[in-house]
């Protein structure tokens, strides 16, 4: 059943098909990934600002994918700009899903494991000092973690198989053992690292809609060796999840 929605800017009319789903990757194939899977057919492009929604239609919801860019900057730069485009038509988003590819911490989150998000941490957010790092809470402003709605959480994570934990965006991903060794120390609980969750969390959170970070683990948070890498198995398993996804991209605010 299609519902009718306000008038939006210059009298057009928009039409909705049930719940409406942002995903935001951070490149191309991240995001096709995704759409493939959902299996309703070729994406349709919509132009959002300088920016390209694809938009997937299937019964019962709508899902547009965005690839925002690399880094929280950008995401967070497309999140908003896709929920203020969506809101000023009348057709706000139900759910923002930030998902791609990521870093897991070993051996917790091996390779072509499956992360959700308990925590989206930004974890080299403040400033270096004599004793050490200080988060930008601890200096008395801002804020440096959202915790996503534990029962869409524990949805996603039963729907995909994916193992839970706090996932870190950082600007610049780790390549020694080092700075794995002080990013485990700081957060015990994190299993994966990316570049984008905390930029869509923040967008998200700005306008209210719920937001939930997925990550398929590709290598390992560490020293980067490049041969071990298995970025194809984690698009796959990208995939595979976002198919799984239908029912909670159905109804997102189910509680089980």
């Amino acid at each position: 059943m299609t519902e009718s929605l306000p008038y939006g800017p210059g009298g057009r009319r928009v039409e909705r098909a049930g719940p409406r789903v942002l995903v935001v990757t951070a490149v191309d194939a991240e995001r096709d990934a995704m759409a493939a899977a959902l299996g309703a057919g070729p994406p349709v492009p919509v132009p959002v600002a300088a920016r390209t929604l694809h938009r997937v239609t299937s019964d019962g919801f709508r899902v547009d994918l965005l690839a925002a860019g690399v880094g929280p900057a950008a995401a967070a730069a497309g999140t908003a700009s896709a929920l203020t485009a969506a809101t000023l038509v009348g057709a706000g988003y139900d759910l923002v899903v930030s998902a791609g590819i990521g870093g897991g911490f070993q051996p917790e989150a091996p390779l072509g494991s499956l992360v959700v998000a308990s925590g989206i941490v930004a974890a080299d957010l403040g400033a270096d000092t004599a004793d050490g790092f200080v988060p930008t809470t601890e200096l008395g402003f801002g804020t440096v973690e959202y915790r996503p709605d534990a029962a869409l959480v524990a949805r996603v994570a039963g729907a995909t198989g994916a193992r839970t934990g706090a996932v870190l965006t950082v600007s610049t991903v780790t390549g020694t053992a080092a700075r794995a060794a002080a990013l485990r120390a700081r957060h015990p609980g994190a299993l994966a690292e990316a570049m984008e969750g905390f930029g869509v969390a923040e967008a998200a959170g700005a306008v209210g809609c719920p937001v939930v970070e997925l990550r398929a683990v590709s290598n390992a948070v560490g020293p980067r060796d490049r041969a071990q890498w298995r970025v194809g198995e984690a698009l796959a398993a990208l995939a595979t999840a976002s198919a799984r996804l239908t029912p909670v991209y159905a109804d997102p605010t189910a509680r089980r």
